[in-house]
């Protein structure tokens, strides 16, 4: 009967250990972005799943030490224009790859010159770390950012 009852309790742990696994290795989470010039902190994004699939990136709160001169998206060119950075949604679609821990299809903007570019995301390290590569056109025409997990 004990040997029974520590094989379930055994059984249990691992497969919800597997689940919290597979759970970190979604792009869903709170993410500290660092800068490319001073590689500091910058700002946290929050992604969360859209209702009709896909999924939404917002940028929740800035981390740079010097506020930015220009709070609003001047630069934006869609529904975004003049809106306020914080709180501002960065990322917008995506899908998994055919069951691959990479979301690919979305767009990702960067509200500091308002261009839009192709999205690619990327758990790595356990689903410690997110790579966001933007780019226009094909993958190798862009950039990497290595994102942190806060949750």
């Amino acid at each position: 009967m004990i040997k029974n009852v520590l094989t379930l309790t055994l059984t249990l742990s691992a497969g919800l250990l597997s689940l919290a696994a597979h759970a970190q290795m979604s792009p869903v989470g709170l993410w500290r972005s660092i800068d490319d010039a001073t590689q500091q902190p910058k700002a946290e994004i929050r992604i969360t799943p859209k209702a009709g699939g896909g999924l939404s990136g917002v940028v929740e709160r800035s981390l740079a030490t010097t506020p930015s001169p220009e709070p609003n998206c001047t630069l934006c060119t869609d529904d975004r224009k003049g809106q306020p950075k914080i709180g501002m949604e960065i990322i917008r679609g995506g899908q998994q790859s055919d069951g691959k821990a990479v979301w690919e299809g979305g767009k990702i903007l960067d509200p500091e010159n308002g261009k839009n570019y192709s999205l690619r995301l990327t758990p790595i390290d356990g689903g410690k770390k997110l790579e966001v590569r933007g780019f226009i056109g094909a993958p190798l025409l862009g950039r990497t950012q290595t994102w942190i997990r806060v949750q």
